[in-house]
This record gives structure tokens, sequence and C-alpha cells, in this order.
């Protein structure tokens, strides 16, 4: 499941931002078909700004992916420290290129389901279409809850099921069979019940078959 997980990225490398940020025509058709016009542009906007512009703390993002959302934001938060993590290297080596010159950012290889970082490390961890592509989601949400502080935020987007047939069907016979998603995906009540068992003050939205939140441990 790893070496396929790492092969869809590698292989989707050059058109990954196209496809998310609806670069082009083909693109824009692509996501009014198949996830209903849910523009990714726009819940990328929701979910940074639950990131107050004056943050001064730690930040783990995980995944990173190529940081093709998050540039503009870490640019600006130049008194935090931020740790940008992504299982793919290929991924993480886009984002690199992108804030090289970020003196505050810095960059780790590795699984979110064994992160390499001690308890209460972080004050926000944010997951950005991250947890329907993880293959053990249960670890997942323990290792991301587990470097957060306690009061820290944990802020996220990601794909749930049973909003929408058509993007089931796509995700379910063609995304995860390529490895760019890797099932079980919960629906939105499942989903609410895990953040309910480890977060309060959970504030979570729906648009078409995504879900962004932010929570506080």
């Amino acid at each position: 499941m790893a070496d396929k997980i790492k092969e869809a990225y590698r292989a989707s490398k050059n058109i990954y931002d196209d496809v998310i940020t609806q670069g082009s025509l083909l693109s824009k058709l692509y996501i009014k078909i198949f996830w209903s016009g849910t523009d990714d542009n726009e819940i990328a906007r929701k979910v940074l700004s639950y990131i107050p512009e004056s943050f001064l703390g730690t930040i783990l993002d995980v995944p990173v992916g190529t940081a093709v959302f998050t540039e503009n934001k870490w640019r600006t938060l130049t008194e935090s420290k931020i740790i940008c993590l992504d299982y793919s290297e290929d991924m993480l080596e886009k984002a690199k290129q992108r804030l090289k010159d970020c003196s505050n950012v810095s960059f780790i290889q590795g699984d979110v389901g064994n992160l390499p970082m001690e308890d209460n490390t972080y004050d926000i961890v944010l997951s950005m279409n991250g947890f329907h592509a993880f293959p053990d989601k249960e670890k997942a949400f323990r290792e991301t809850n587990r470097v957060l502080k306690t009061g820290g935020k944990f802020i996220a987007c990601l794909y749930i099921k049973g909003k929408s047939s058509l993007s089931d069907w796509l995700v379910n016979t063609i995304l995860s069979k390529k490895g760019w998603f890797t099932p079980p995906f919960h629906t939105e009540e499942e989903l609410i019940k895990i953040l309910e068992h480890m977060y309060k003050d959970i504030d979570i939205h729906v648009d078409g078959s995504m879900v962004y939140f932010c929570c506080t441990k």
C-alpha cells in the first residue's frame, strides 16, 4: 500500500497543482462533474482563515503536499515555526522548492501514522486533503492528537462519503485503485464522533463531499 501511494503521487506530481486549483478548463470540468463544483481554493481559504495572521506558535503541516495552498500563508507567518511533513518525496520536493527561502519553515519526509515528534509539541496541526489518503486513519487521528498541545487547534479538510453518489463512485472505482485515496472512508456522522472523542469546540462545515473543521484539544 505504501509503495502504491508513493507511486500515485509521483505519477501525478506535474498535474497535481493544476487539478486541485482548477488551473485549466479540463480541471474545472473534472471538479464540476465529479465534485459538484466544490472549489478547493475556497475551502483552502476558509481552512487557513482559522490561523490568525498574528500567530506566533508552532505548526505541523501534514501532509504538506506541494504547498500550493499554504505557500502564501506560511510566508506571512515569519515568526512562527512551521514543520512540513509528507510521505511522498515528490510532493515534499515541490514544497521545498516553493518555500526554500523561508527560514522558519522546515521539511521532513515521514509517516503520519508514526510521527517523529514528542507529545504536546505543536500549537496547531493542519491537515489539508490528507486523511482520505492515509491508509491507517485511526493511527493518523491518534498521532496528530498526540503531538498537539492541550488547548491546541486541529484544523483539517478531507473527503467524506455519502454526500454525492458520483463523487463516491469516482473515489471507489478510480482514485482508490490508483492510490490517491485509501479506504475506508468516514461519513460526516462518523467523523463527528471521532472528533468529539478527542476534541472540543468543534466548528465543522460540509461543502459537497468535502468537510473542513477546526477543533480544540
